[in-house]
C-alpha cells in the first residue's frame, strides 16, 4: 500500500487511542487490532496478521513489535515509525504520570484494590488474544493441535518457549503442518 495522508492519520489516531486502552501491555490489545486491521480497514488477512504476529513474538525486542509490522504492512517504513510512534507515545506519557501518582499513593488501600483488579482484566485481555491469534494460525485440524500441544507443553512443564518453536518449526519444515 501507499502511504498517503489519510492513512497515517487513520493509523496515527488508531494506534494513539488503542496504546491509552492496552491495559497489560500491548498483547492485551491484539484482538482489537486483528479486528480493526482485518475486519474493519481489510488492511490484511487474518493469516497475514497472524504471521506477523509470529514474527513479533520471535523478534528480540517489545512484544509490542506487531504494531510496527502492521503499519509496515499497511504504508511502508513510514507507516510502521507512525503506529511506533502513536502506540508508544501516549502510553510513555501516561506512565509517566500514573508511575508518579503510584509512587505517591503507594499504602492507600485504592492502590492495593486497584492493583489487585487490574490482574483479572489483564489476563483476560491476554487469553482473548491468544484465542484470536490462535483461530487465525490454526488453519487445519493439524496447526489446532500443534497450538493446543504448544499450550499444554507451555502450561505443565517449564520448557524454554524456544524448544516449543523449534518443534513446531521442525514440523513446517518437513511439511507436517
Amino acid at each position: 500500500m501507499k502511504a498517503d495522508g489519510g492513512t497515517l492519520i487513520t493509523l496515527a489516531g488508531y494506534f494513539a487511542l488503542m496504546s491509552l486502552f492496552a491495559i497489560g501491555g500491548g498483547n492485551s490489545a491484539v484482538p482489537e487490532m486483528q479486528r480493526f486491521a482485518v475486519d474493519v480497514q481489510h488492511w490484511m488477512s487474518d493469516r497475514q496478521f497472524a504471521d506477523a504476529f509470529a514474527l513479533a513474538q520471535l523478534s528480540p525486542g517489545p512484544n509490542l513489535l506487531i504494531v510496527t509490522l502492521i503499519g509496515y504492512h499497511v504504508a511502508g517504513l513510514l507507516g510502521a515509525l507512525v503506529t511506533t510512534l502513536a502506540m508508544c507515545g501516549p502510553t510513555c506519557v501516561f506512565a509517566f504520570f500514573v508511575g508518579h501518582a503510584a509512587d505517591r499513593f503507594r499504602n492507600t488501600l485504592w492502590h492495593a484494590v486497584l492493583s489487585r483488579g487490574m490482574v483479572p482484566v489483564t489476563l483476560g485481555l491476554t487469553a482473548a488474544s491468544a484465542a484470536v491469534v490462535a483461530r487465525a494460525a490454526d488453519y487445519s485440524f493439524i496447526a489446532a493441535g500443534v497450538t493446543l500441544a504448544a499450550a499444554v507443553v507451555s502450561y505443565a512443564i517449564r520448557l524454554n518457549p524456544l524448544w516449543i518453536f523449534a518443534g513446531a518449526a521442525a514440523l513446517g519444515l518437513f511439511g507436517a503442518i
